[in-house]
């Protein structure tokens, strides 16, 4: 006797139950795998945030420390990924030739090209200096070309000739050129474009010999204090930066000061919002502010600045000097006219002139005119005898030399003062660098009240600066209070004012507007880099290339991957539960059925 076997019924069992077990073991590998997946991309967000975006102000206060140290070593000439870029300063006294160089472009369309000043062999900047201007040559243009060989030669011997037909020059004249007729600056230009190119392989054009005006010469200076100093970096630092910032992500950039022999010269960033100003003031600002644009391209708008700049003729240090001088006769002379004295006629009349160390005895001669003058040394007199040399239409004016001014918001500035700024403060009175009023003002009371004897026996003892000389020791007290009425009553800076730093080197090094001129000239150099490593990397790594230039595309790539994931198990569901109803009627259909088989046993 033998019961009926359910062997025959499994295949049926089989298509019933496979639906029934297996899209939950399905789910379970699909939802783990969604898990992995996600932990593998949050891994991946929170380091590649890190690598872009958090590097501690410590590594990056390291990495610039290398940068300069770097940038004193000799540079590595035979490393072919470094490009290379010409200046010509043709100023009026001479002309000078700057060789820059620079690596790759690094990718981020936020900075500019990392521009350094080329070194020889013994760590010296390749640097190369001939004698007069070119504006010299104005009366014999056809041999402007033969004035520039020197220096062009000089670059040539220094940039690999494999780089030459690459290496930009641009030949850019200032004050002695601007003299000339425009008809002669052009003569002199064309000869340049000419002949250098038939003697020379560097990369030139029209465009790049030209006569640069004094507000472009101002540009490239701010320019190039900025760039060295990481004011165009964009990036989360906390280091040097504002109470508040201009634009978001963008570092707070420096003012200078400049105040030569001859002229004086002020440029900082002012905030692009409009302000409303009285119709002369607008014209006047059209002309003094300077509106451009330092990123690789125009959509890359978190590099436009807008930068006030001017040039004060005759307020240098020297020029003013002269002028005071002047001043001085012409009232003295007149004042004996007038009430019959004879101040100043004799060495033993002198005008007593309180800009000079006490006894100093000095004579001043204008026009067959002869004042004899002594020191007086009373710093604060001085200052009050120098007011009107501000030309000042009248005491609340608040502009230097009836010039418009942009107002600078002295609670979120930071300014640089170079030259006679730190020459006053350093040379003699050893407090350069960081400015405070009060204090700089008592130590120049304090060096004016001094006899000139006392002063020159000083001096032979070597208690000044290497760098002073018996030419500042004499004006020493003039240019100080000069120095310090053009800071605080012409530039209406407070007497507290904390963010002025006065210097003559920037991280060990002078800077040049040349600098700031070749940035400016080079700025769309990296969007062709970086259109060339594209073509490169998409027949070489892919992946590479969506991370350093766009890592987010790689992101949204795996989240539609996720996003697939996610509908396909939604899908799955509901499939097995349209499969459940289904199956249910006939699994109680095939039992009715098969039960009474079931009790059915089989005769011997």
């Amino acid at each position: 006797m033998a019961r009926i076997s359910f062997s025959y019924l499994c295949p049926a069992s089989w298509s019933f139950t496979v639906p029934t077990v297996s899209p939950f073991a399905r789910q379970r590998v699909a939802f783990l795998g969604f898990f992995l997946i996600s932990c593998l991309l949050l891994l991946m967000v929170v380091v590649d945030f890190r690598h872009w975006g958090s590097t501690s102000p410590q590594d990056r206060q390291y990495e610039r420390y290398l940068a300069r140290v770097g940038d004193l070593e000799a540079t590595d000439t035979e490393d072919l990924t470094l490009n290379y870029g010409l200046v010509v300063d043709c100023g009026s006294s001479g002309s000078r030739i700057f060789v820059y160089f620079w690596p790759r472009h690094n990718g981020n369309p936020h900075d500019l090209l990392d521009i350094k000043q080329m070194r020889d062999r013994n760590s010296q900047p390749v640097v190369k200096k001939i004698k007069p201007g070119i504006s010299a040559m104005a009366e014999t243009p056809e041999h402007a070309s033969d004035y520039l060989r020197p220096l062009l030669s000089f670059a040539a011997a220094h940039v690999p000739v494999k780089k030459h037909k690459e290496t930009p020059l641009y030949i850019l004249c200032t004050a002695g050129m601007r003299l000339l007729p425009e008809s002669k600056q052009l003569a002199i230009l064309a000869d340049l474009v000419k002949d250098l190119p038939l003697e020379f392989d560097f990369l030139f054009s029209h465009s790049q010999a030209e006569v640069i005006s004094g507000k472009q010469e101002g540009v490239y200076a701010w320019i190039g204090i900025n760039f060295v100093l990481g004011r165009f970096d964009h990036e989360d630092d906390t280091e040097a930066l504002g109470p508040q910032e201009s634009v978001a992500g963008r570092r707070r950039t420096v003012g200078i000061l400049d105040m030569g022999g001859a002229s004086l010269q002020i440029a900082y960033e002012v905030p692009t919002s409009p302000t409303f100003l009285p119709p002369e003031q607008e014209e006047a600002a059209k002309v003094l502010l300077a509106e451009f644009n330092l990123g690789c391209d125009v959509q890359h708008t978190e590099h436009v600045y807008r930068v006030y700049v001017t040039t004060f003729l005759g307020f240098g240090g020297n020029f003013a000097r002269q002028r005071y001088e002047d001043m001085v006769l012409n009232e003295t002379f007149t004042k004996n006219r007038l009430l019959g004295q004879q101040t100043g006629l004799t060495p033993e009349t002198p005008f007593l002139d309180p800009c000079l160390p006490v006894g100093l005895e000095d004579v001043v001669e204008r026009s067959g005119q002869v004042l004899h003058i002594r020191g007086r040394g009373d710093w604060l007199m001085c200052g009050e005898m120098l007011q009107p040399l501000l030309s000042r239409a009248n005491a609340s004016q608040a502009s230097l030399n009836g010039i418009y001014q942009s107002p600078i918001d002295f609670n979120n500035s930071e300014f640089y003062g170079f030259s006679e700024f730190f020459y006053c403060t350093e040379d003699v009175l050893r407090i350069g660098g960081r400015y405070h009023g009060p204090t700089f003002a008592k130590a120049a009371q304090d060096y004016c009240s001094m006899a000139w004897p006392v002063l020159t026996q000083r001096f032979k003892n070597g208690l000044f600066s290497s760098h002073a000389d018996q030419h500042r020791l004499k004006y020493q007290c003039f240019k100080s209070a000069w120095m310090y009425q053009v800071l605080h009553e012409g530039f209406h800076f407070p007497y507290d004012y904390p963010n002025l730093q006065t210097a003559q080197l920037v991280y060990d090094r002078e800077v040049q507007w040349t600098l700031g001129a070749i940035l400016y000239k080079t700025r769309f150099l990296p969007l062709r880099d970086l259109r060339q490593e594209g073509v490169r990397q998409v027949h070489s790594s892919w992946l590479r290339l969506s991370f350093v230039y766009n890592h987010y595309l790689f992101f949204a790539c795996i989240l539609v991957v996720l996003l697939a994931i996610v509908l396909y198990l939604l899908r799955l569901r509901r499939i097995h539960r349209r499969q459940a109803r289904v199956s249910a009627p006939l699994d109680l259909l095939w039992i009715e059925d098969v039960v009474p088989i079931i009790g059915v046993q089989v005769g011997p």
